[in-house]
């Protein structure tokens, strides 16, 4: 599978970029925490062309923020429907969907991990995610899952 013909990958982000934990301060402000193995692995893959997009069922500006300090251009906050933002990415990237993969982890990541050319998920994803991946990562969510599969596609380019 190295490489295919996998051009983009699309990430849902809490429990997928990150463990699925947030923490809340006392005055109400949320945290969530990246892992640099991620951070890494899809710096070095956009090096090589690929696109990333975020599609998080979560309207945090945290997403944003993270998307920004990575120069992640495509992002959908607080999206219910992850199969239209899925296939809106992959108009506006001028790709096919089988050159798509999608990483996520729970029910409402099916949709879209059913029609991406490459449905993954982390270890620690739901058992109906888990069925439905052709990929699951070596590493936990927000522990380098994200890593994983891109190491699994590109390593031997990244990784130099």
């Amino acid at each position: 599978m190295q490489g295919s013909n996998i051009r983009a990958i699309a990430l849902d982000v809490d429990g997928t970029l990150t463990d699925g934990s947030f923490w809340w301060s006392e005055s109400g402000e949320e945290f969530k925490q990246f892992h640099y193995l991620d951070v890494m692995g899809i710096s070095r893959a956009m090096r090589l062309g690929i696109v990333f997009a975020l599609i998080s069922g979560e309207d945090s500006p945290l997403v944003s923020r993270f998307a920004a300090k990575l120069k992640i251009e495509t992002v959908y906050r607080g999206c219910k429907d992850k199969a239209s933002a899925l296939t809106e990415f992959a108009q506006a990237s001028s790709l096919d969907l089988h050159e798509i993969c999608f990483m996520g982890d729970d029910i409402n990541d099916l949709p879209a991990l059913r029609i991406a050319g490459l449905a993954a998920a982390p270890p620690t994803a739901h058992e109906a995610v888990l069925a439905c991946a052709a990929f699951v990562a070596t590493r936990p969510a927000g522990k380098g899952a994200v890593r994983s599969l891109i190491d699994h596609l590109w390593g031997d380019r990244i990784n130099v």
